[in-house]
């Protein structure tokens, strides 16, 4: 059966967990652009807790503008915000300097496209995970889909209707602020490592 999903910033793990599970990806590359969801952001483990990272966008005077056609806003140094906070979350980890050199161009790089930035960051996590990122693309947009031929997960993106609990596993500040579930896929490799996509294979969603 096909998965149909959002392509977003460093997804959840909830997002891979979908992937993972299924033979053919369909991303959703029509849709509209909704603001406060997780196209253009990631959450991570710090120091303090729970860290938001957004990446900044251009604001059309259109009333509906697609997501593949959102712009990054390039006033704003966010790459380095981004590295130096993902270093202080996970320098300790026991894989980040194992995917540093890799992940460091990310954020090295000016992307135009939001689109293009969040094909990189998921590029980047397949390979993290030995996993073929293989995909077709929409070519119009559908609010409600066959469900019989497709699994619907574009819900993913919107953060706050997922209710997945996952399997606990160690993260480098759990000593101060416990498990935080369902953060950013690289908290799972950063701590998991070649033990990741096991883990996503063996653990269950649940959507409202």
């Amino acid at each position: 059966m096909n998965l149909l999903i959002h392509p977003t910033y460093f997804p959840s793990i909830s997002h891979y967990v979908a992937m993972a599970q299924t033979d053919n990806i369909v991303f959703e590359v029509e849709d509209n652009f909704q603001k406060q969801t997780n196209r253009n952001r990631t959450y991570i483990y710090s120091p303090n807790g729970i860290q938001l990272l957004n990446i900044p966008v251009k604001h059309s005077k259109e009333t509906h503008q697609k997501t593949k056609d959102v712009r990054i806003q390039p006033d704003f140094d966010w790459q380095k915000q981004h590295f130096k906070s993902l270093e202080a979350a996970y320098r300790t980890s026991p894989f980040f300097e194992y995917f540093e050199d890799e992940i460091r161009p990310i954020f090295e790089k000016k992307h135009i496209f939001l689109m293009d930035l969040n094909y990189e960051t998921m590029n980047f996590v397949a390979k993290c995970l030995r996993m073929k990122l293989e995909y077709e693309t929409t070519s119009e947009y559908f609010r409600a889909v066959d469900s019989y031929k497709i699994l619907d997960f574009r819900i993913l993106a919107e953060g706050k209707k997922d209710n997945s609990q996952f399997e606990t596993y160690t993260q480098v500040f759990d000593d101060k602020h416990g498990f935080l579930n369902n953060l950013s896929v690289l908290d799972l490799i950063f701590n998991e490592g070649k033990y990741a996509l096991d883990y996503l294979k063996n653990q269950k969603l649940m959507l409202k």
